[in-house]
């Protein structure tokens, strides 16, 4: 098990919008030619439960990276393990070496990444510190909650066209709400997560 990294003295700046997580993962430098998901982790902090969120959320939002197979998967079980711990009581999150060391082709990150930023930029425009009980230390917990039993219906719904990309919507609503203290988001995003369960309840019976 990696000890924890609360002490690092190169602890990243955390993003604060959703333009800033994705240039943090766009400056990483990938000789390879691909993204180790640790790398992804150090740009933008291990630390911060919002930043965290929109990680998965934007990843699995993604077309051209999400439809890669397995990849929700892997956004379902990297959401679990850090709301898992956030409703432990965690303050730092842990993932296990097998997780931490998968990768993605960085062409495709980076194109999906180029996609979304027009979007991201309109999205930013309209964050707004609001009905800041949502997104205070009960609401987060109950944001936590919300997306330890949306990622448990993410696999699945990559038999479901359509139905992950909700699932991306909610999440990155999510951390966005957490990031600016923004519960309207945050309501908006605990009616996404309900839609897209309801549909994944309603295709499996």
């Amino acid at each position: 098990m990696q000890a924890p990294r609360d002490t690092e003295p190169d602890e990243p700046t955390e993003p604060h919008n959703l333009v800033e997580l994705m240039r943090a993962i766009e400056s990483i430098d990938t000789p390879s030619g691909r993204i180790r998901f640790d790398e992804v982790l150090d740009a933008i902090g291990r630390r911060a439960f919002g930043p965290l969120l929109l990680l998965a959320g934007l990843v699995t939002l993604m077309p051209i990276v999400s439809g890669i197979p397995g990849v929700p998967t892997l956004m379902a079980l990297f959401t679990l393990l850090v709301c898992g711990q956030l409703l432990a009581g965690r303050r730092t999150f842990w993932l296990p070496g097998w997780l931490r060391n998968r990768t993605l082709p960085s062409d495709k990150v980076h194109k999906g990444l180029k996609w979304m930023y027009k979007p991201a930029r309109w999205i930013d425009r309209l964050l707004n510190a609001r009905i800041t009980f949502m997104t205070g230390k009960q609401g987060i917990r109950l944001t936590a909650l919300a997306c330890f039993v949306l990622a448990l219906a993410m696999p699945p719904m990559e038999l479901i066209p359509l139905t992950v990309n909700i699932a991306g919507v909610a999440l990155t609503l999510f951390g966005l709400a957490i990031m600016a203290r923004d519960g309207l988001l945050s309501i908006l995003a605990f009616i996404i997560t309900g839609t897209s369960l309801f549909v994944i309840i309603y295709n499996l019976l």
